[in-house]
């Protein structure tokens, strides 16, 4: 057998584990994602809201990869394509701007 081969194999257990706890704390683990994005959405003024978004995105997307929530079973040979991610939360409403009100 080759090494990848070796490796693989010693590494499938890894993964079903992995794929099983993000199958039973998906919920929990998407909250965490949007809770950080938030954070750092904040301490950034807004200034990266579109790269963290992406981030956040592409991070949940890994994540419904490894719970298998779309479709993409290895054990499962299907023609279906995968379904789509979900749509990115808009951005925090940003604060009134600092300083007195406008008199008119």
């Amino acid at each position: 057998m080759g090494l990848l081969h070796n490796l693989k194999a010693k590494l499938s257990p890894a993964k079903d584990k992995v794929s099983g706890l993000a199958q039973q704390h998906g919920g929990k683990i998407q909250h965490g994602l949007d809770k950080a994005a938030h954070v750092v959405d904040e301490k950034t003024k807004g200034k990266y809201s579109d790269k963290i978004q992406t981030g956040t995105g592409k991070a949940k997307g890994a994540m419904d990869r490894l719970a298998h929530k779309d479709g993409t079973d290895p054990g499962r040979a299907t023609g279906t394509p995968p379904a789509a991610p979900p749509p990115a939360s808009p951005p925090p409403a940003s604060p009134p701007p600092a300083g007195p009100p406008p008199t008119s």
